[in-house]
């Protein structure tokens, strides 16, 4: 964590679960950070969390305030283009919660808007830190199992049950599972492997009564390697939270960071023993390294979510260049109308290089 001069005054768009477990605890516990206002229509408690916090009625009210210069928006998925539009043209920095956007052409619009004004825009792309992928990331990078021929990332809950007064149960723009938990499944193939040539998908709804897609399951196509994603509503046993295979051996790592967890149960990012997993849910690595055959529990990296607002912080006060730019998570909306269109064809999709 570099020097810090003058805080980044913040602005949050709303206090569900995103502000609260996540946008909230990791500007508070930053030293670059000052988070001054959050908007909540029929609630104030965020005062609870932070007692000086300003509560807002309106959005605008953030646009309007000359001291915020970073918004987080993070209210429901059909704000998300509408509200980074507005905080871009009031001449605000801004993190936008995954998914970016809803359609291609949104964020097109966005990265023309942000070109622009000049200001930063950037994807909450935390699980890039979680200490399950930063242990995948390094055991790729190093070729630990020699070619990759095989990945499979699955993020599984189970509730079989439809879940009442939420929007993300209900039909509209950014709803279902895919826009859920899709954006972080794809992103980390994405850092992994760079773009696919082609996919393949199931998109289902598997729960009774559901009006969203609450299955999905994603074949990205390389040269010579599958990755594949999947996620489901209805896991009570759940899979490997990781597999992969090379031509030198395999690795499997079940368990899931453990930042969640812990700011749920108002833990503070960066204190002792922040992003450790226990021993229990370490991966496993076989394999053959430098001809000695290699077999045992690898331990993980250290989780560390912080490092997202990091970058954030370097990016608008000494100009550096953001670590998940929006561009990269515009192509990961791609992939995921493209997986839309598979699902409905029951056929593969080639797809293209970028456009924007």
């Amino acid at each position: 964590m570099e020097p810090h001069r003058e805080k980044v005054v913040a602005g949050m768009a709303s206090f569900g679960m995103s502000g609260m477990v996540f946008h909230g605890p990791l500007l508070n516990a930053h030293p670059g950070f000052h988070l001054k206002s959050v908007v909540q229509r029929n609630r104030s408690n965020a005062r609870e969390f932070y007692p000086d916090i300003r509560i807002e009625k309106d959005f605008q009210r953030l646009l309007m305030d000359d001291e915020i210069e970073l918004i987080i928006v993070n209210a429901t998925n059909d704000t998300h283009f509408p509200f980074t539009r507005s905080a871009l043209e009031a001449g605000k920095h801004v993190v936008v919660e995954k998914p970016f956007v809803n359609k291609v052409k949104e964020g097109v619009q966005l990265l023309e808007l942000a070109e622009k004004t000049g200001r930063i825009l950037s994807v909450f792309q935390n699980r890039r830190w979680d200490s399950d992928f930063l242990t995948v990331q390094k055991i790729v990078r190093a070729g630990f199992l020699g070619r990759i021929v095989e990945f499979i990332a699955s993020f599984d809950r189970y509730r079989n049950f439809i879940q009442e007064d939420t929007w993300k149960e209900d039909t509209g723009p950014g709803s279902g599972l895919l826009y859920n938990l899709g954006p972080h499944l794809i992103d980390q193939v994405l850092v992994l492997f760079g773009h696919p040539e082609a996919l393949y998908a199931d998109i289902r709804q598997v729960r009774s009564g559901t009006k969203v897609d609450d299955y999905f399951d994603i074949s990205l196509y390389y040269p010579g390697l599958k990755a594949r994603v999947h996620s489901s509503y209805l896991v009570r046993e759940p899979f490997p939270r990781f597999t992969l295979h090379g031509n030198s051996g395999s690795f499997v790592k079940f368990g899931l960071d453990p930042q969640e967890d812990a700011l749920k149960a108002g833990g503070i990012p960066g204190s002792a023993g922040w992003g450790i997993e226990d021993k229990s849910i370490h991966g496993w690595l076989n394999s053959e390294i430098e001809g000695i055959h290699v077999e045992g529990k690898v331990s993980s990296e250290r989780g560390d979510y912080l490092a997202y607002y990091d970058n954030i912080y370097a990016a608008i006060r000494n100009d550096k260049p953001l670590t998940v730019p929006a561009k990269e998570s515009l192509y990961n909306i791609y992939i995921i109308e493209k997986a839309f269109e598979s699902s409905r064809g029951g056929k593969v999709i080639s797809l293209e290089e970028a456009y924007f």
